[in-house]
């Protein structure tokens, strides 16, 4: 979302008709950045989705790397006759779109936008507002700025935006101290009741069920950042978050150092992502899913604890 608004609040300084069209909803504490309010949720309004993806002379396509990760978006997408501009930083980008401008090396692809921005001449379009949006994707991206995808180039960029008027500590509290109490409740609930450490692994897990995550009356987010958690614990070079949904088991995997759980969650969980943190899915049940990753640990053991 921070890509995509600061793309919009960009476009329209030049004029442009732009619409945002999302797949799904995003979280609470997201929807303070300018343009929220104008945003298209395919899955609340699927039609107006599909009529602004038709009508479309230009698609942006932010922040993936394959079609099929817009969900039921995908078909509207591809029958588009818009021309397609790719512009992400996960690694191997299919080649769905007319132009693609992909870096993996990059910590986030609000630092992509960013650089697109500048190298349309249009640095002095850089204000408060679309500042506010690429911060927000760069702050989440890198974990607070502690990530290893954080360069030199990336320090330059936050001081250009913090030039531009960005607040980064009212920014930060938005983001990360909004959280309403059942939220906060259910995180201690996660780390005290579901967390299991796997020490002959170097690994950590939490799993809930979805009758768990409604008695905590679970939002779209509240999940977001608790797999983080494990990797707090000394020693610990993995952690994984499995929450049952309606129809599948959504996972999250990070690590430290160089073991890539992208590549677990290619090869093992119809899933990918950076090498330390990555995303992925499961049809079987919950608990299926779990004794599954920890058979995979096995595999994986000489990695995790040399």
């Amino acid at each position: 979302m921070g890509a995509s608004l600061g793309l919009y609040n960009y476009l329209i300084q030049k004029n442009h008709d732009v619409k945002v069209v999302s797949p799904t909803d995003y979280p609470d504490f997201l929807t303070w950045m300018e343009g929220n309010d104008k945003v298209i949720i395919h899955k609340e309004k699927n039609s107006r989705a599909a009529i602004a993806l038709k009508e479309a002379d230009v698609i942006f396509c932010l922040d993936f790397n394959s079609a099929d990760r817009v969900e039921k978006l995908e078909q509207d997408l591809l029958k588009s006759a818009a021309k397609k501009v790719m512009i992400d930083h996960h690694l191997s980008p299919q080649s769905f779109c007319d132009y693609t401008f992909s870096f993996s090396d990059s910590c986030s692809t609000c630092e992509l936008i960013y650089h697109f921005i500048v190298q349309m001449g249009d640095k002095d379009f850089l204000n408060k507002v679309i500042g506010e949006c690429l911060y927000t994707g760069i702050m989440t991206d890198t974990g607070s700025f502690r990530f290893s995808s954080m360069t030199a180039d990336t320090h330059r960029i936050i001081a250009d935006l913090m030039e531009a008027g960005v607040n980064n500590a009212k920014i930060h509290e938005l983001v990360f101290d909004n959280f309403s109490e059942e939220r906060t409740r259910f995180l201690g609930f996660c780390i005290k009741d579901k967390m299991v450490v796997l020490k002959e692994f170097n690994t950590v897990y939490i799993s809930v069920t979805k009758e768990e995550m409604r008695k905590y009356n679970h939002q779209t987010g509240d999940a977001e950042g608790i797999v983080n958690y494990g990797l707090g614990i000394k020693g610990i070079r993995c952690s994984a978050f499995f929450s049952e949904r309606e129809d599948l088991i959504k996972i999250s995997f990070r690590s430290k150092d160089n073991f890539s759980v992208r590549e677990m969650a290619s090869k093992h969980f119809e899933g990918g992502g950076h090498k330390n943190a990555a995303g992925g899915k499961s049809k079987a049940s919950l608990q299926e899913t779990v004794e599954r990753f920890t058979e995979l640990l096995l595999l994986y053991k000489d990695e995790l604890t040399q």
